[in-house]
């Protein structure tokens, strides 16, 4: 007869669904690999079929449409004081229509998505008392927050790119395909302009870090969603309101709403990287203190409270 030696589990030990007052178990079932719970595709397609998800694409997609009919409406954006501006340039082909959109939105539409996506998360699944059936299964909770995370910062990511490309799309229908008039003045090629269009998406979500982190964390905190997208929406809305005292000075540098217009550098025609820089540095930090926060509460917090 043959003996079969059980070798002891070599993956981190699994927390019950009573949370780490009632100890950790020290062995793990045969097969079991942490790694592979709670697939992103999973959690991903759960995210997706969420109403709130298909409302916000609706209302993304739905911004241009709305600006065109505007402009149809009053006619052909003016040009006061001899100063010109972006929302001057918005009907001159599709590439300053989109760029037109990311301006009207990048101060607050774009950060509801990221404050929905990362906010509700967590605190949904606390809120529908799942959280701890997750756990149980059992899912590691480091592996469940970054699963969760990562599928948040990706929808967060799909909402900045939705509305330029719908912009694009229907802004070179309406006003042609052309190059992007800077109001700086000249122009770039529609060849270059799009190079640069995908940088001010890129450092608008870089910008927006901070707000995922905020609602991320504070989704880790409480089991009301609306708490944790509210708190995040609001303290952002009061990093601007402090950006506008100018009375600050120099610690205005140290908010991270300071720069968040500072991809207007990227539509010069030469590009400048200082002001992007440095309001990326600002962000990166500000999110990776916040996040490194939520990891560390969420694995001590007693998730039957």
């Amino acid at each position: 007869m043959s003996t079969h030696t059980i070798e002891p589990a070599t993956g981190p030990a699994t927390e019950p669904a009573t949370g780490p007052a009632a100890g950790p178990v020290t062995e793990s079932a045969p097969g079991y690999r942490p790694g592979h719970t709670l697939p992103l595709r999973v959690e991903a397609m759960r995210q997706w079929r969420r109403r709130r998800t298909m409302v916000m694409a609706v209302v993304l997609g739905a911004l241009p449409l709305i600006l065109i009919a505007a402009f149809a409406i009053g006619g052909t954006p003016g040009r006061e004081g001899g100063r010109v501006t972006l929302m001057d340039t918005a009907t001159a082909s599709g590439a300053n229509f989109a760029a037109t959109c990311l301006f009207v939105s990048a101060g607050f539409l774009l950060v509801v998505p990221v404050a929905l996506f990362c906010g509700d998360t967590v605190a949904s699944e606390a809120n529908w008392s799942s959280l701890r059936y997750l756990l149980a299964a059992p899912v590691p909770r480091a592996r469940l927050l970054w699963s969760k995370l990562a599928v948040a910062l990706g929808f967060s990511l799909a909402a900045m790119v939705l509305l330029p490309v719908v912009a694009l799309v229907t802004g070179s229908i309406a006003y042609g395909w052309g190059p992007l008039e800077l109001p700086t003045g000249g122009s770039l090629p529609a060849g270059d302009a799009l190079p640069r269009l995908a940088l001010v998406v890129a450092f608008i979500f870089v910008s927006q870090l901070v707000t995922a982190a905020l609602a991320f964390w504070l989704s880790t905190k409480t089991d009301a969603p609306l708490g944790a997208v509210g708190g995040a929406v609001g303290l952002t809305i009061v990093g601007n309101v402090l950006d506008a005292v100018t009375a600050l000075g120099s610690w205005r540098d140290f908010l991270p709403a300071h720069w968040q217009f500072a991809w207007a550098d990227a539509l010069q025609p030469q590009l400048e990287w200082g002001g992007m820089l440095k309001g990326a540095a600002v962000s990166v930090t500000y999110a990776l203190v916040l996040f490194a926060l939520a990891f560390r509460g969420f694995g001590r917090k007693d998730i039957v409270s």
